[in-house]
């Protein structure tokens, strides 16, 4: 019985729903950035060891899992290193002409002893020299930008070159406008309810014995 009270608020203030909807529609249409501007991706990945380092004195015998363990630790620290602000200073510093902050744009993932990096950026020229300048840095100063590592030195190897691809629309984008709508629609159903619990009209029997009054006829609607 109480989903068809609800129903029947709904009917009453349709015009109310729909009207949200579409003033939301027809503002979301006409603001919408139907050509956005262009975006480019660029992936590359490194395989990332740490030459082992005998002991001074002492025999040493070598244990590739000692080896593999602390690349990893080294790589995670690697990683965070590279979406860092002096990771992007670097890469800054090698690009020509300056002008090009690319702080902000990288992004790092490890997996065993992989780093991927990945970088997004508007004009894929630019992305394309940021990429070639980020890679020359992990080459050659990798061992600067983590913690202190003694005499060990670290030992990156490019195993896929960076390449510059378009990226299509993003999910949040192409949603934007389906969202707009269900909480134009939210906001209707939310309206109707306010003003049906506001007004005091009294429209059928429920509502009259609802108030403790009998009811003892009624008069059917003219159709």
């Amino acid at each position: 019985m109480e989903l068809r009270r609800y129903w029947g608020i709904v009917c009453r203030r349709w015009w109310l729903i729909a009207g949200l909807v579409l003033v939301v529609g027809v503002v979301s249409l006409v603001t919408y950035d139907w050509r956005p501007d262009p975006v480019f991706a660029v992936t590359f990945r490194f395989s990332v060891g740490l030459d082992p380092v005998p002991p001074p004195d002492t025999a040493y015998e070598y244990n590739p899992l000692d080896v593999w363990m602390s690349s990893e630790y080294y790589m995670d620290d690697l990683a965070a290193a590279v979406r860092g602000g002096e990771y992007a200073r670097r890469v800054a510093q090698r690009l020509e002409g300056g002008g090009v902050n690319p702080a902000g744009a990288f992004g790092a993932s490890t997996e065993h002893r992989v780093l991927t990096v990945s970088i997004v950026w508007g004009d894929a020229e630019q992305l394309a020299d940021i990429a070639n300048a980020a890679v020359a840095v992990l080459e050659n100063e990798a061992a600067d930008l983590s913690g202190p590592l003694g005499r060990a030195r670290p030992t990156l190897r490019l195993i896929d070159p960076p390449a510059v691809v378009p990226v299509g629309r993003s999910l949040r984008s192409k949603l934007d406008i389906p969202i707009r709508l269900g909480l134009a629609v939210m906001a209707g159903l939310a309206g109707a309810f306010l003003l049906d619990y506001l007004d005091a009209s009294v429209r059928n029997r429920s509502e009259v014995e609802a108030m403790g009054i009998s009811v003892l006829g009624q008069i059917p609607r003219h159709k």
